[in-house]
């Protein structure tokens, strides 16, 4: 039988080795533990004096312990597949944790899908970035957004997430699988970080593709065909031409960013509405600023990277917020568009670096689009965005400025100012001496902003149904760049649940 016990604690330096004494101890000492594994583990630095690392934990036993809880059954069971034929192969257009969880769900179950992605294999999309931040020459097709694992992987490439879902465990899994470490499976707040995630998604493309699955890189969802309302080609475009291809399932994993995407398929019918998002700016400490602020005099004694989470509102009534927080990490532009500048995190594996970037975000409303066309969101992130390509002298170079200098309204800050809607800049000038009293030196002079972050979620939502249906039937939106996710594992998640709903239906490929 299977337990699980909660609040194991143990100081920085005691090791995991500890963890099986304190098990004996809590239960009994002669109860034969046959084997344990780690089901989570979080830091407590509420007393910073006497920080702990908390674990609950699975171990196993043949004696009956009635006042412990029976370790909940986390396995992912396949859906039962369907009997309505299925005509042509499932189409996936996008790469990216939807697109790829749905690819190898099908995958896995036989279905054959057939994958478009704009951008490249991973190891030529590497170079092609590489090539973008030394010289400044940006391919629209193969970039930070576009490309083999989507935004995240040049990313920290966080697995946090607020949903509960078995589904989420088969993500943690098959990343495992595919390289990650183990411990993605049971810390508090798991990531990979983008050396890592590079290999893996490498990894999961050549099990899809063994599966019978099959990648079409460099081709792009031009448009779809309908008839009666539903499905019956998609339109693609590639360096051969274009191309039609006869399908009744394609899974619209387009991501936030691809934009041209989303407009021809609004010029097609596929139901769109204005979602709200949030605009800002990237903001740079020290990482032991961080450290000291959120350890103490532990700071530096084998604790990992500290990291924050912090959140206010201001006074005109919007929130203002941190994300996606790297720490040890990197401040890197993140442009897919000719004119348009934008920054995003990054950090490796080992979160090795000097300094921890986060996003520090203000909320954008509907209402701030001034149009009611679904589309205009769209609109305002290029607004801001061109207007930062403009502030750097229309280079891809961010523009950047000292937090003291930014708060003050300095003529060095312009730059960054004038990148930012206005409600943007008052509301984190608001927001940073409130975020100081919770993380002190977080309005250190020196720190350092960049402008600007206008890409955390996307502004558009394509609507669908409890079916996963668009009202376009056959199309089947999710993911990030549809509005059904906020990271990496929620769109990861939202991917399977769009192929177990088509397997259900239909029947697997003979």
């Amino acid at each position: 039988m299977t337990y699980r016990i909660h609040e194991i604690k143990l100081s920085p330096g005691e090791g995991k080795a500890g963890i099986l004494g304190k098990i004996k101890r809590r239960i009994s000492a002669d109860v034969e533990i046959t084997g344990y594994k780690i089901a989570r583990e979080s830091i407590d630095a509420r007393d910073k004096g006497d920080i702990k690392y908390v674990y609950s934990v699975d171990f196993d036993t043949d004696v009956e312990l009635p006042n412990f809880p029976k370790a909940p059954d986390e396995t992912y069971r396949y859906p039962s597949c369907g009997t309505k034929p299925l005509s042509g192969r499932p189409v996936i257009a996008g790469f990216g944790p939807c697109g790829m969880f749905a690819s190898l769900l099908l995958s896995e179950l036989g279905y054959a899908p057939l994958i478009l992605e704009r951008g490249k294999p991973v190891e030529e999309r590497i170079r092609d970035v590489a090539r973008f931040w030394s010289e400044g020459v940006l391919d629209v097709e193969s970039n930070v957004q576009f490309g083999e694992g989507g935004a995240g992987t040049f990313s920290d490439g966080k697995l946090t997430t607020g949903i509960k879902d078995v589904r989420v465990k088969k993500v943690l899994a098959e990343f495992v699988l595919a390289g990650a470490g183990d411990d993605i499976l049971y810390k508090q707040k798991p990531h990979i970080g983008t050396d890592v995630l590079r290999k893996m998604v490498k990894a999961i493309r050549e099990k899809i593709v063994r599966n019978g699955g099959e990648i079409l890189f460099g081709t792009r969802l031009l448009d779809i065909a309908t008839e009666n309302g539903k499905l019956i080609a998609v339109k693609t475009g590639g360096a051969n031409g274009t191309t039609e291809i006869e399908t009744e399932i394609l899974i619209l994993a387009v991501g936030h960013s691809a934009r041209d995407t989303a407009r021809a398929l609004f010029n097609s019918g596929v139901q769109m509405e204005q979602k709200p998002f949030s605009i800002g700016l990237r903001i740079e400490h020290l990482q032991e600023i961080i450290d000291k602020a959120q350890y103490g005099k532990n700071a530096g004694a084998g604790l990992s990277p500290a990291e924050y989470k912090l959140a206010a509102k201001s006074k005109s009534g919007r929130g203002v917020y941190t994300f996606c927080v790297c720490p040890g990490g990197e401040v890197i532009v993140a442009s897919s568009g000719e004119g348009c500048l934008v920054t995003n995190g990054m950090s490796n594996r080992a979160r090795d670096g000097k300094y921890a970037n986060s996003a520090l975000l203000v909320d954008v409303r509907t209402s701030d689009f001034e149009s009611q066309d679904p589309l205009s969101g769209i609109l305002f992130q290029e607004k801001y965005e061109r207007a930062a390509f403009e502030m750097a002298g229309r280079k891809y170079q961010a523009p950047a400025a000292k937090l003291g200098d930014f708060m003050t309204g300095a003529e060095a800050a312009l730059p960054v100012v004038n990148s930012l809607p206005d409600f943007a800049v008052a509301g984190i000038r608001e927001a940073v001496p409130i975020f100081a009293r919770k993380i002190k030196g977080f309005d250190n002079p020196g720190a350092v902003v960049y402008a600007v972050e206008s890409r955390s979620s996307s502004p558009v939502r394509v609507t669908r149904g409890e079916d996963y249906q668009s009202n376009v039937k056959g199309a089947y939106p999710g993911g990030e760049g549809a509005g059904y996710a906020g990271g990496i594992v929620s769109a990861a998640v939202d991917g399977i649940k769009i192929a177990e709903e088509i397997i259900r239906n239909y029947a697997r490929r003979a």
